[in-house]
């Protein structure tokens, strides 16, 4: 009896695990990501033009979609307005799920800053650049506590500034970039 329970529950994992994988290669050219899984380039919604937004509007935005371009892969994040900048963390970064999970921040950093966010249907060309200034983590780290954390609790914010400081969470400011028709 043992066996045939076990024999059972083999194969359930085993279906589990291939719906999973199928799942995930399946979306990997999707435009844009699923809930689940990262998808392929952004490409549907209007490509921006003009003078740099007030990125104030965020505030009232949960979660944007981010694309990176080498390799071509697109996820869900956080989004923050800081003085009139506008940012995306990547947390977990010293983890193990977070090097395998997080290979976007690895690959911006290590020199692919190209990236495509949008934006409530609008696409935004942006570079990624990794901040570590201080006075700008605090105002950074002040947003994200108020917006995704419950309140922006001296507590909070001092937690997110000591994760930023300790390499566990890392900010990237979405700077502005000329449109070179390479998105």
């Amino acid at each position: 009896m043992l066996k045939l329970v076990v024999q059972i529950l083999g194969l359930l994992v085993l279906l589990l695990a291939a719906t999973l994988i199928t799942l995930k290669l399946k979306n990997q050219n999707a435009d844009g990501p699923s809930v689940l899984f990262p998808g392929g380039a952004l490409v549907s919604g209007e490509l921006y033009q003009g003078a740099e937004p007030d990125w104030s509007f965020t505030d009232d935005v949960f979660i944007i979609e981010l694309q990176t371009n080498n390799p071509v892969s697109s996820r869900r994040i956080f989004v923050m307005e800081s003085n009139d900048k506008v940012y995306v963390p990547s947390g977990y970064m010293r983890s193990f799920l977070g090097k395998l999970w997080k290979d976007w921040a690895f690959n911006v950093e290590e020199g692919n800053p190209q990236a495509v966010a949008r934006v409530e249907g609008v696409r935004y060309q942006r570079t990624l650049i990794r901040e570590q200034d201080p006075a700008v983590i605090a105002g950074v780290a002040e947003k994200l506590a108020q917006k995704y954390a419950g309140g922006a609790t001296p507590e909070t914010v001092a937690e997110i500034v000591k994760s930023v400081n300790d390499g566990d969470t890392w900010i990237f400011e979405m700077a502005p970039r000329e449109a070179d028709g390479n998105e």
